[in-house]
């Protein structure tokens, strides 16, 4: 699978999805990744926390890992910085994952190159939030 960069393909990944695992989801309301969660379940998406330093956030629980959700999900949006996302990417392909979403900053191109390889889509260097409300508001 390629990178997703086209409004086509983002506009159909988003309205097709229903469920996000979001890594490095913080429970701190000041956080981006705590506005965007909430945003995103304000849009009807179920969230998945993934976080093993908190234990839950907007009463849902937190995963350790991806592994742990149990199921796959639509999409995977990471929340963690450039050094960390290798090993979230082996944990997405382990998962069965399909979709990995990269915010802005979230970057590595080593990373990238092997989610694809794997068979993954990959979204990199955009907000999830800022795509829904640019594409389906």
């Amino acid at each position: 699978m390629p990178l997703l960069d086209d409004d086509a393909a983002l506009t159909s990944l988003l309205q097709a999805a229903r469920s996000i695992a979001i890594v490095g989801l913080s429970d701190k309301p000041h956080r981006d990744s705590y506005t965007i969660a909430r945003y995103l379940l304000q849009q009807g998406y179920t969230i998945y926390p993934v976080n093993p330093g908190i234990r839950s956030v907007f009463g849902i629980p937190s995963h350790p890992d991806l592994v742990s959700i149990g199921n796959p999900v639509d999409i995977v949006d990471v929340f963690r910085s450039p050094g960390f996302v290798p090993a979230v990417v082996r944990d997405a392909i382990a998962a069965g994952m399909k979709t990995i979403w990269f915010q802005l900053g979230v970057a590595n191109p080593a990373a990238t190159a092997e989610a694809i390889h794997h068979g993954m889509q990959v979204i990199q260097e955009r907000c999830m939030m800022v795509e829904h409300r640019r594409l389906l508001r």
